[in-house]
């Protein structure tokens, strides 16, 4: 481990990282290793997790496929330093910007989407001009030992290197010298890592999550949001840090609403979910009693079948629900949504501002002033307005938390300035000089006034 960092460090500052051509490079040969190691990365995910072929492929490889061209498309443009204005006090001179990389990165990975989030910040890193070490999940081992692999036929460990081990692997490396953290998973151990970066004055990037809500107003199209949160919230299996994590519904179209919902759960999983194939189970058994437990909240409407062999849970619907409940206490992560209902909009952001900041909000509804009434009410990360999870897949849009739900964003041109320091550069002329600045200046101070006003 310290001999990878010093190697990473030193590599970084004999400038190996800086042109546009060899960041080019990198991002092609990072898209190259996605494809050869296609099958491998499917049969890793269907092995620890039991994701399909179309999930893996698509919530996993296609996704940091495009990430991986729209860098490449945009990056000599983000490269470039950025002029910038001139005041009169600065006449003569030259301003700008110099974007430069930070220097060796780390990158902690959740178990959840563990090719995904492990290598999405990645492309960041990478197109900034960074080297980057990654310390992927011990939860999702297969996963992790084909990412290792995969890594070590397409790069030198002195630029991109993979680090196996658990917690105390994590903890040895913040020890490290390094020069940005960049983690994804839960609020518990956002909070430590913080902690540890702090001692180094590290800069971080926490992605972490929270109970999102899935809000679904009277005027709602009742089918489409059926079918868009019942996608949004059992896609792997509720394991998603924006997946919806509980359902507050207008009392007028509770019933229907679920009545839908029901209806789509049997469409994409069957009438028997656990005897699915592709359906996902949950990571481990400490999950799996962690999530099964909140079955004794409420009244199950819908599913609420195990399968403690396989670590299965059928996608559930808890409804007779409280804020008391502990299935709404903290994050559900996992394939069960409890229903709340209300009578006003008023009183769906009063109780969402009670708690802390989510990472994802979705809204059903189609008057304007009532989304508006939402989006601009309430704070979250980001979100949707009738769809679920969409937003993440807009490389044009930032994705990241705001409070408890995480600190700074990614995807786009959003994760090159994450892992971008923005250098500021005044380049003064020779020429002349500006003697009004100078201590004992006649005119100093009647110019300076006459400038600032």
């Amino acid at each position: 481990m310290n001999t990878i960092v010093q190697q990473q460090k030193e590599w970084f500052k004999e400038g190996h990282t800086r042109s546009y051509e060899f960041r080019k490079e990198q991002l092609k040969r990072l898209k190259k290793m996605l494809t050869t190691f296609e099958k491998p990365i499917i049969n890793a995910l269907k092995f620890d997790l039991n994701k399909s072929e179309f999930e893996a492929y698509v919530a996993e490889i296609a996704f940091l496929k495009t990430e991986i061209d729209h860098h490449l498309k945009h990056l000599k443009q983000w490269m470039a330093p950025k002029k910038v204005k001139t005041p009169l006090t600065h006449t003569g001179s030259k301003n700008y910007i110099q974007k430069e990389p930070y220097g060796t990165v780390l990158v902690i990975a959740p178990w959840n989407y563990p090719i995904q989030l492990a290598l999405a910040p990645v492309i960041g890193a990478l197109a900034a001009g960074n080297t980057v070490i990654i310390k992927p999940s011990e939860l999702t081992p297969t996963v992790s030992w084909v990412l290792k692999k995969m890594v070590e036929q397409y790069f030198s460990p002195h630029y991109l290197a993979v680090i196996e081990g658990d917690k105390e692997v994590t903890q040895d490396l913040l020890d490290q010298p390094l020069d940005y953290v960049f983690f994804t998973g839960s609020v518990p151990v956002g909070k430590i890592i913080m902690e540890k970066a702090s001692k180094r004055l590290i800069p971080v990037t926490l992605e972490l999550g929270g109970k999102s809500p899935a809000i679904v107003h009277k005027d709602a199209n009742i089918d489409l949001a059926a079918k868009r949160i019942v996608w949004g919230k059992y896609t792997n299996a509720g394991q998603t840090c924006i997946a919806p994590d509980y359902l507050f519904v207008h009392h007028e179209v509770k019933a229907s609403l679920i009545k839908k919902m029901k209806e789509y759960i049997h469409q994409f999983y069957g009438e028997s979910p656990l005897e699915n194939s592709d359906y996902v189970k949950i990571v481990n058994r400490q999950h799996f009693d962690r999530v099964s437990a909140y079955l004794e909240d409420g009244t199950v409407v819908v599913g609420g079948g195990l399968d403690e062999k396989k670590l299965m849970i059928e996608p559930t619907i808890l409804d007779q629900v409280s804020w008391s409940d502990p299935v709404m206490k903290d994050e559900i992560f996992g394939p069960i949504l409890p229903v709340l209902t209300y009578d006003t909009l008023h009183e769906v952001t009063e109780q969402v501002n009670q708690r802390p900041k989510p990472l994802a909000l979705y809204y059903f509804g189609e008057n304007e002033q009532d989304q508006k009434e939402i989006t601009q009410s309430i704070s979250y990360g980001g979100g949707c307005i009738n769809d679920t999870l969409y937003h993440i897949i807009n490389p044009h849009l930032p994705f990241g938390g705001v409070g408890e739900s995480g600190i700074g964003s990614y995807h786009g041109e959003s994760s090159f300035y994450t892992f971008t320091h923005e250098k500021s550069i005044t380049k003064q002329t020779t020429k002349f000089d500006q003697n009004f600045r100078y201590p004992g200046s006649s005119f100093g101070l009647a110019i300076i006034k006459r400038v600032i006003g």
